[in-house]
């Protein structure tokens, strides 16, 4: 990743926009999917929409109507949303070298999300500081209306989507994936970071097929890590030598 800064060719605020528009291809048909998940959960219209725009946590958000709509006691339900957004305990280390003193990053934070810090983690370092904040928040403003978007459109006419074209319902379940899979390509630019993810999906893939679905995503970032700093060291002690 160059840490070289480079001119925008348009404003910060329009670039970002501009990267964010891929995301819109996995954001939304999850989105429809939640909305309709979650009206179909008992809750309604309003509430959807609210808990989009006001959780906005993906897999947080159907674990959260699932629980709640099974009674479950509201502590619990907080404490396993808190357990499944605890990576964001990561992305904001990792994306602080990049960010300015200014106020505003704070509550920008709510729009941290998987798919917005992966393309921020590149972006950041590439753009002059100034431009930064602009840049992060068309970006983020994007993607958070497109999932509110598409959960109200699920909520209001889910059920009809689904029964004029049945594809969409075996499509759903490949959006996100598929999202994360364009993501992470570009990052398999060295021997590095193509080792790294190889071994990482391909522990998942493994611990999945020998029975260990809960395991696997856990374990199999452990695995790409431990790849990335082996194969860093490994570097650093050929270069001394």
């Amino acid at each position: 990743m160059s840490s070289i800064a480079q001119p925008l060719s348009m404003t910060p605020w329009k670039q970002g926009v501009k990267d964010a528009i891929p995301l819109l291809g996995g954001y939304i048909p999850v989105a429809i999917s939640f909305g309709l998940i979650s009206v179909q959960s008992g809750f309604s219209v309003l509430e959807t929409i609210l808990i989009s725009a006001f959780i906005y946590a993906g897999a947080s958000q159907f674990l959260f109507v699932a629980m709640v709509a099974s009674g479950a006691p509201l502590w619990l339900v907080i404490i396993m949303t808190l357990l499944i957004n605890a990576r964001h305990v990561v992305y904001g280390p990792n994306l602080a070298p990049y960010l300015t003193k200014d106020a505003r990053w704070g509550p920008l934070m709510h729009g941290l999300t998987d798919q917005i810090f992966a393309i921020a983690h590149t972006r950041l370092p590439q753009m002059p500081s100034e431009s930064r904040i602009g840049w992060y928040t068309g970006a983020a403003t994007l993607a958070w209306l497109s999932w509110i978007g598409g959960s109200a459109l699920g909520a209001i006419a889910g059920d009809e989507l689904m029964q004029r074209w049945p594809l969409i319902n075996e499509v759903l379940p490949f959006a996100l994936p598929a999202l994360f899979f364009v993501l992470i390509v570009p990052r398999c630019n060295n021997l590095q970071w193509t080792v790294t993810i190889a071994g990482a999906a391909a522990s998942a893939m493994l611990l999945k097929v020998f029975g260990f679905p809960n395991i696997a995503i856990p374990a199999a970032a452990l695995c790409g890590a431990l790849a990335f700093y082996a194969l860093k060291y490994t570097c650093k002690q050929g270069i001394k030598s």
